[in-house]
């Protein structure tokens, strides 16, 4: 067999237009995109100003100087660098309503786009937003895979494949980095899931590891040169990540990483890890390095030279970032600006997947219909984004039921029911329902406390979601109190409540209903944040009518992390669930359609734990099934950031995947829905029609450990097996995805022999050969039957769209690494023979084209 050559880790790169690769070129609308390398620095100077400190200052620069920032030593000219969550959002160094972020959509949905370009454009925003906020470091992308589609995070992560989500980890990379901002592909490791994370060893051989795992993170860093890298809380096969020996090879090494190696937050565990290549340690300013990192450098237990060569790396990123006087930062010129609502909205269309359209009953006609029953809590409270650490706050959001109503021309007659409870718990009040006792705007009075019942200082705010994650809260500052004026939308009984861990009491009109102390039981850490446990208390209300609700909230002082975070607001209560279905019913009975958005909550998908099965939570299920039997022209809208199962799927006209949509989600679906735009996803992960059938399922460790003992056979690699064996089918299978158009696929072209460790180039004639432009996503897999080596059935290998009127054409060139034809076996290996290219539109296509290639 052949050996691999090592990758070039050192050339420009550009991004066509949907390209499935980052490639060398000078064409492309973005255009060659040159990163910093260490040759553009002086680095002979980097060390010289690393030596030139004290030890103890070496050693206090590897650990945070507070929750978001490092130190900053002025007589060398180094300013802190400040790092801040994303992915899908930049929030800056608090949760403050107050200043405002763009929420673009999920990573699921990103990734459903299948284009590096898009994902260079979102990687912008992210950048843009950052240096608005005075960020250097966005914390992102989260590039783990969708082992499983119980993972409660995968709507952070991009995709089932290596393949696709390296290439749009290494545009959104590459996006943000064009605006000399760092990002931080995340988290390094097998990190795959939730439940244990922070004590979960995943155990996974070598191969497997190689050929999926790390294969999803090497092209953001041999290829768009990523400036930090997050280890996980995760151990891989017994050894922490933040101690692991993957953090120098292949990393370091074999692919050429020069940047900082930063924790996750709490996951830096010993003295061991400053003997890895773990090189900053967050948060700060009290963790495990510190003064006993240094003592372990002084009486040997760690080298000197650790010491300087991580600090040498994080005076590189800062000077890369322009926080560190004499060195020129590596971006001076930066890009055109973009419409970060415009994107947001964008990557909403084009990430939405169409999955069913009985009769082309999408696009609905907006001329021809008089009235519209829109059914569906997630329709007028619709989930934006996940729960967890990505949390950003918008200045505005866009419900499914406000951009139809926007959208519909005035004469057309829009209903709406609720028809089934999916918010679990305290959900915050609008903005619009709230005033402020004292200012009399929208919003509420916080006022913070010392112990003795002082008052330090107060403020107003538009929010009843509060919190503070190591930054807002004054010294000195007990308790705090929050006074509004609440609005009753609606007559009748209304749940005010509270949620929060801790200590917290809640005044209706001065009554108090609730003072007491509310458990976590869950021992997951930020669990106040994540689902938190509540009270509330029924409270009978006229529409308009004003209730003055006061909330005091004793702040928390404990913990790794300075963390307070408490909500008050209203708590869905149904007393009947089959009456509401009733009332939806009724609404969908005698309109022209019904649009049923239906979706998960934030007990479900969100960081911190797995989701326990992939059913739609309360009685949506009943829901749609009710609608649909009234009313044939019934479109269900799915809100959610991964896989859900559908029972009444050939029941209903047609389905759209929305996923997490970001600000503009309403807007993007209204906009899909009445055809001004086509829905142009793809299935970035397999969508099961039944939990059982799923061949890669359970998260949870046994003994401590998750073993991926299915190897390489993971997603739709994993089904393709198991149906080749005689097994269940998905109900969506990977890549999968309809249109408003037609495509006709030409015979494809491509070299009938390659030698081995080189790239392929795969020409294929595309036309549209509908009545509406439209986009197309080529897709080419290999596949080898006969081999001495285990393989999957298929592996996606390349992929390339195009974008075209009604009767036009293109010839979609689609670049094959040649690692795609190579296996790992202690290195990177090629076995000679005869592979198979397969071009077709998903990766169980029965109109497969192929090609047969021989790689000598």
């Amino acid at each position: 067999m052949s050996q691999m050559p090592a990758p070039n880790t050192r050339q420009p790169i550009s991004l066509g237009a949907e390209s499935s690769s980052l490639k060398a070129s000078s064409t492309g609308p973005i255009g060659i995109i040159t990163m910093q390398s260490p040759d553009n620095l002086d680095e002979s100077r980097l060390r010289e100003l690393a030596e030139s400190l004290s030890l103890q200052q070496q050693v206090r620069l590897l650990t945070g100087a507070d929750v978001w920032s490092t130190h900053a030593i002025p007589e060398i000219g180094l300013k802190r660098v400040v790092l801040s969550d994303g992915p899908s959002g930049v929030r800056g160094e608090d949760f403050d309503e107050r200043h405002d972020s763009i929420s673009l959509p999920s990573s699921s949905a990103l990734s459903a786009s299948w284009s590096v370009e898009l994902a260079h454009r979102y990687g912008q925003v992210l950048g843009q937003e950052a240096r608005r906020k005075n960020v250097n470091v966005v914390l992102g992308p989260t590039i783990n895979l969708h082992r499983s589609p119980l993972g409660g995070r995968h709507f952070e992560c991009m995709s089932e494949d290596p393949r696709l989500t390296a290439t749009l980890a290494a545009g959104y990379v590459s996006g943000v980095q064009s605006m000399g901002v760092g990002a931080t592909p995340k988290h390094y490791v097998a990190n795959d899931s939730e439940t244990d994370r922070f004590t979960a060893d995943s155990v996974v051989d070598e191969r497997a590891l190689r050929e999926l795992y790390l294969a999803a993170f090497e092209d953001a860093i041999t290829e768009a040169r990523a400036w930090l890298v997050m280890s996980s809380y995760n151990s891989i096969n017994g050894t922490t990540a933040s101690e692991n020996k993957l953090l120098e090879n292949p990393l370091s090494t074999e692919w050429g990483f020069d940047g900082v190696v930063v924790s996750d937050w709490t996951g830096v565990r010993s003295i061991e890890a400053a003997n890895a290549h773990q090189d900053l340690e967050m948060p700060g300013p009290v963790g495990h390095w510190g003064d006993n990192l240094l003592a372990a450098v002084q009486d040997g237990r760690v080298s000197r030279g650790k010491i300087l060569e991580k600090v040498i790396r994080i005076l590189r990123l800062a000077a890369r970032v322009g926080s560190l006087r004499g060195f020129e930062p590596a971006v001076t010129q930066l890009p055109a600006r973009l419409d970060g609502g415009a994107v947001a909205r964008e990557v909403a269309v084009r990430g939405a997947v169409l999955l069913r359209n009985e009769g082309g009953l999408l696009p609905l006609d907006a001329k021809a219909l008089k009235s519209v029953a829109v059914i569906g809590h997630n329709a007028d409270e619709a989930r934006i984004q996940g729960g967890g650490s990505a949390t950003v706050m918008p200045r505005y959001t866009v419900s499914p039921l406000e951009g139809l109503r926007k959208a519909l021309p005035a004469d057309v007659a829009v209903s709406y029911a609720r028809g089934a409870k999916v918010a679990e718990g305290i959900q915050p009040f609008r903005r619009g329902e709230m005033t402020n006792p004292v200012s009399g705007g929208d919003g509420v009075l916080l006022t913070f406390f010392d112990k003795d019942g002082t008052e330090i200082s107060s403020e107003d705010r538009f929010a009843s979601q509060l919190i503070w994650f190591g930054i807002g809260i004054p010294d000195g500052a007990a308790s705090v109190r929050t006074l509004t004026d609440w609005s009753a939308p609606t007559t009748g009984t209304h749940h005010l409540g509270v949620a929060t861990v801790g200590r917290i009491s809640l005044a209706i009109d001065g009554d108090v209903r609730f003072d007491d102390e509310l458990v976590d039981e869950t021992e997951v850490l930020g669990a106040a944040l994540f689902f938190p446990p509540s009270f509330s208390t029924p409270v009978q209300a006229t529409a308009g009518q004003k209730i003055r609700v006061e909330v005091n909230y004793q702040l928390e002082g404990d913990g790794p992390i300075p963390f307070s975070v408490f909500t008050f607001g209203v708590e869905a209560v149904v007393e009947d669930p089959q009456a509401e279905i009733a009332e939806a019913v009724e609404a969908a009975r005698t309109a022209d359609v019904a649009v049923v958005v239906v979706g998960t909550n934030s007990a479900i998908e969100s960081e911190g734990f797995d989701r326990k099965d992939l059913d739609l939570p309360g009685y949506q299920n009943k829901l749609v099934e009710a609608v649909a039997a009234v009313n044939p022209r019934t479109v269900v809208v799915v809100n959610s950031g991964a896989p859900v199962l559908m029972p009444w799927l050939d029941n209903v006209g047609a389905v759209l995947l929305g996923w997490f949509g970001g600000q503009e989600f309403g807007t993007a679906i209204a906009d899909i829905l009445l055809g001004k735009e086509e829905p142009g996803g793809r299935l970035p992960t397999t969508w099961p029609a039944t939990l059982e059938d799923v061949p890669v399922l359970s998260t949870t460790p046994v003994d401590g450990k998750v073993v991926y003992s299915e190897g390489i056979h993971v997603g739709y690699r994993a089904w393709l097996k198991q149906q080749d064996e005689g097994g269940a089918t998905p109900a969506f299978p990977f890549g999968f995805g309809l249109g408003y158009t037609t495509f006709d696929l030409g015979r494809p072209h491509a070299p009938a022999s390659v030698p081995a460790g080189q790239d392929v180039l795969v020409h294929v004639p595309v036309k549209n050969t509908g009545s509406r432009t439209g986009r197309e996503t080529v897709q080419v897999y290999l596949a080898r039957r006969e081999s001495d080596v285990e393989r999957p059935v298929r592996w996606l290998a390349g992929f390339a769209g195009t974008h075209l009127a009604p009767g036009g054409t293109d010839s979609v060139e689609v670049r094959i690494p040649a690692r795609a034809f190579g296996h790992y076996d202690g290195g990177w290996k090629f076995e000679p023979g005869a592979f198979q290219l397969l071009i077709g539109r998903n990766a169980d296509d029965d109109t497969f084209q192929a090609l047969e290639i021989q790689v000598r």
